[in-house]
């Protein structure tokens, strides 16, 4: 995409302001939600509605989420039906969200992006063992994924003469993307 000719592209400290992000995972919203139902379906496993609200609420988002923006976010949109609802009736117990996160980074269809103990959707089908690669954005809060085979193999080739066995290969990166630095 062309930054220097977007005509939506605001100041980078505007958290408000539209930016690529949030162009992007709102343009890919349908097909995303279209895969991992059918995703689900192949694989014998139900994407419940609580399943699917959660992982449209990342879809919807560019920047990562705590699970209590994602709970706040369902609650305030009534997205309180099923188990998962609180005998209250206030709306859904934050274990539900725990437990669809779960399932949903299980199915390969989220990550945990562990500095910042939020959540984001995954738009590619990549194995779960395959190095992923995250650019986050400080001035947007914008999250790219990566899961580029040179580094891959470079960071496997290390590996093995380490002799280390890794359980996740995550690369978070931090700086500014080429939105906001347009």
């Amino acid at each position: 995409m062309d930054h220097e000719h977007d005509q939506t592209h605001a100041h980078p400290h505007d958290p408000s302001a539209p930016c690529a992000h949030a162009h992007a995972r709102a343009a890919a919203l349908p097909e995303a939600l279209a895969g991992a139902e059918a995703a689900c379906a192949e694989r014998g496993v139900r994407l419940t509605p609580i399943r699917r609200a959660v992982l449209e609420a990342l879809l919807e988002s560019h920047a990562p989420l705590g699970a209590y923006e994602i709970l706040d976010a369902l609650n305030a949109r009534g997205a309180d039906e099923g188990p998962g609802e609180s005998k209250a009736g206030r709306g859904l117990a934050p274990i539900a969200v725990y437990r669809a996160l779960d399932f949903l980074i299980e199915q390969g269809f989220a990550h945990k992006l562990e500095s910042r103990n939020a959540f984001t959707a995954c738009p590619h089908a990549h194995a779960p063992h395959d190095l992923v690669a995250f650019l986050i954005c400080e001035a947007c809060g914008g999250v790219d994924e990566l899961a580029p085979a040179p580094l891959a193999k470079a960071v496997g080739q290390m590996l093995a003469q380490e002799g280390f066995a890794p359980r996740r290969q995550v690369l978070e990166i931090t700086g500014a993307c080429a939105h906001c630095r347009a």
